[in-house]
């Protein structure tokens, strides 16, 4: 087990509020590259000679980008260092945004707005930063306000854009959205240090071809369906091979090495619950930012529409977006108090409530503008509290891609909304004076669904298991240098591998590490060479616990300090299942005992030897049926066990028809 201590602190530290300042900017820069061109839509075939459903690919291609960017720029940020990701993320957002403003043509935009969405992996990565640079009682808050900047950047997006438009031109959104990502670079280059917390290993190329082809396709076919037609050959095509990607990505995933996204961590139930939650919460909250500018600006000739500007409607998004902000320090202090679990659950609770009252809350300009700021309340409240559940779930080498899987499913979540509300707005009509309309009834059913989508959301958040968030939370140990005094511990990273006895390599295997008072550290899972890495909060004994099916666990009190060291971690007792056969009391050589699980699936099979002994290794805990075949005599006997996590010894008589004998 090799450690590689944490580079010395400089002797001029960043205030840990100027790192959170400018982190949380690069939050309200990802809101503005998708809400930036929203108001020009309607402008561009005119601008660039094209037609609206072109024009459309202008959001999509961002979309996608975006998609396929954040988590493999997430990944890169685990292995390479996340400042490093975060500044690539940047330069390449910039040079999107100046080619498609020098362009001028439709394929050169496009392009432009591609390169955009790199921006979208700012958000996991710095919440990742945040967790290596703050002190422990500061994450929360912090992660809490950077989620609530994506809702600043969203209420400013609309009329900024409207009002640069109005008196510049269209080229200036472009030209403003390079300046903001140079001033965020800058910020970014002075003020945020490279975190020493990495994952070493080669990058799953592989898996991330097939990832970005299997979300390319399933967004292209849910953001374009209602365009071509849900029923239509493109649509059909980009589901299925969405499907037949994601098909061959999964058992791959479970095979390389160094996975793209670890499946077997995001399989846990904290971190699989955590990030349906987040897919439902997405789905729910787009509603808000959709729906209720459309509702705003629709004509007053309808009976209820209320006949507002796009730049006005933007103007009253305003508030519910500042309430993101005026929340988020809330819900900071409430997951100190109740927890990360609950406060996710009380997120979307609000966003049910809040979007059932808003199927009621049609009459004026300030009821809509009132019932958007509960929905955003409920947002800000679980937007704030998933990161924090994915951080104390998943290894800490692991906290960026953690949460770019988790920033995913967020997109999908508001895609899949997307093509709800459109497929509404546009089945759910009233025609008035040669117009159509979305009906009142089509907002209503919006709200609906968004209510229930909410509700669903804080149901599968309550399922998520209580536990400590090790990797957030563990107590850190005296501080004994400047950066310790300021709050930050001084980090260890270890690497090691699990052995067997004859040296060969465990894979799989799960190490966790805890002080030896008991507070949970770190843990991790080793890959198929056995390797595995693991974050220590300072120099010190730590009691290492290492397991792995089929094995003894094995626990040891190891001291980790500054120096480059290298042990190993061995498990000696392999687990079995074994014991001896016999006929009458005599041995039964080369009987044939079979093992099948309790639902008919062969797992393996042995011969007795002289003694008439056999043996397995242990399978996982479940019921079997222990089968015996007398070579030759054609006699047989089965019989059900329970194996646990022991290992155990089952002796049986072929010419005894009683249970058979069962030892530990």
């Amino acid at each position: 087990m090799s450690t590689h201590s944490k580079p010395s602190t400089p002797t001029r530290r960043v205030p840990s509020t100027v790192l959170v300042a400018v982190l949380c900017m690069s939050g309200t820069v990802v809101a503005l590259q998708q809400t930036l061109i929203i108001p020009l839509l309607s402008d561009f075939p005119a601008i660039l000679g094209i037609d609206y459903t072109s024009a459309s690919w202008l959001v999509t291609a961002t979309l996608l980008t975006a998609a396929v960017a954040t988590p493999i720029v997430s990944r890169l940020a685990d292995m390479f260092g996340k400042r490093r990701m975060m500044v690539v993320s940047l330069l390449t957002m910039v040079l999107g945004s100046v080619i498609a403003a020098v362009g001028a043509t439709f394929p050169a935009m496009l392009v432009g707005r591609g390169l955009q969405g790199f921006a979208s992996a700012l958000v996991p990565v710095g919440i990742g930063i945040l967790r290596d640079e703050l002190p422990k009682a500061k994450v929360a808050g912090a992660t809490a306000m950077m989620s609530a900047t994506l809702g600043i950047g969203s209420a400013l997006g609309l009329p900024l854009s409207g009002l640069v438009y109005q008196h510049f031109g269209w080229e200036a959104i472009f030209w403003l959205s390079a300046l903001a990502g140079l001033l965020l670079l800058v910020a970014v280059l002075a003020v945020v240090p490279e975190s020493p917390v990495r994952t070493p290993g080669r990058f799953d190329v592989g898996g991330a071809l097939l990832l970005s082809v299997a979300l390319t396709a399933l967004l292209l076919g849910i953001s374009k369906g209602g365009t071509w037609g849900w029923g239509s050959e493109p649509t059909i095509l980009a589901l299925v091979v969405s499907l037949v990607a994601f098909a061959v990505w999964f058992p791959y995933e479970l095979r390389v090495n160094q996975p793209m996204v670890d499946l077997r961590t995001s399989a846990r139930r904290p971190v699989l619950l955590t990030n349906i939650s987040a897919l439902l919460v997405g789905i729910s909250m787009y509603a808000n930012m959709l729906s209720t500018t459309q509702q705003l600006e629709v004509s007053t000739v309808t009976g209820y529409g209320h006949g507002l500007t796009v730049l006005v409607a933007g103007l009253c998004m305003m508030p519910a977006g500042l309430m993101m902000v005026v929340v988020a320090p809330i819900a900071g202090r409430l997951m100190g108090r109740i927890g990360a679990k609950r406060t996710l659950v009380l997120g979307a609770l609000v966003l049910a409530a809040a979007y059932t009252l808003r199927i009621f809350l049609t009459g004026s300009v300030p009821l809509i503008v009132a019932g958007a700021m509960l929905v955003t309340t409920g947002t800000a409240i679980a937007y704030a509290s998933m990161p924090m559940l994915i951080m104390g779930s998943v290894p800490i080498t692991e906290t960026a891609s953690a949460n770019g899987l988790n920033a995913l499913l967020r997109s999908v979540g508001t895609s899949v909304s997307s093509a709800v509300i459109s497929a509404v707005l546009t089945a759910v009509t009233v025609e008035v004076a040669g117009h159509v309309f979305p009906s009142l009834g089509a907002f209503k059913i919006i709200f609906a669904i968004a209510a229930v989508a909410g509700a669903a959301s804080a149901l599968v958040a309550a399922f998520i298991p209580r536990g400590p968030a090790a990797s957030v939370a563990a107590p850190a140990p005296v501080p004994d240098t400047a950066a310790q005094e300021a709050g930050v511990p001084e980090e260890l990273v270890v690497s090691g591998t699990v052995l067997h006895d004859d040296l060969r390599p465990i894979k799989h295997a799960v190490i966790t590490v805890l002080r030896t008072t008991g507070e949970p550290v770190d843990w991790s899972r080793a890959d198929n060479t056995g390797e595995f890495s693991v974050v220590l909060p300072a120099p010190g004994p730590y009691l290492v616990i290492a397991s792995a099916d089929g094995w003894a666990p094995k626990s040891q009190v190891l001291d980790f300090d500054d120096a480059h060291t290298r042990q190993f971690v061995v498990l000696g007792e392999r687990l079995r299942l074994g014991g001896r056969i016999t006929e009458s009391g005599s041995p039964s050589e080369s009987a044939l005992v079979t093992l099948v699980k309790a639902s008919g699936e062969f797992v393996t099979s042995a011969r007795c030897d002289y003694d008439g002994r056999y043996e397995f290794a242990l399978p996982v805990t479940g019921r079997y049926l222990l089968t015996v075949l007398d070579h030759g005599r054609r006699r047989t006997l089965t019989r059900q066990i329970l194996v646990g996590a022991q290992s155990a010894v089952i002796d049986l008589d072929l010419a005894d028809d009683r249970d058979p004998v069962r030892t530990p």
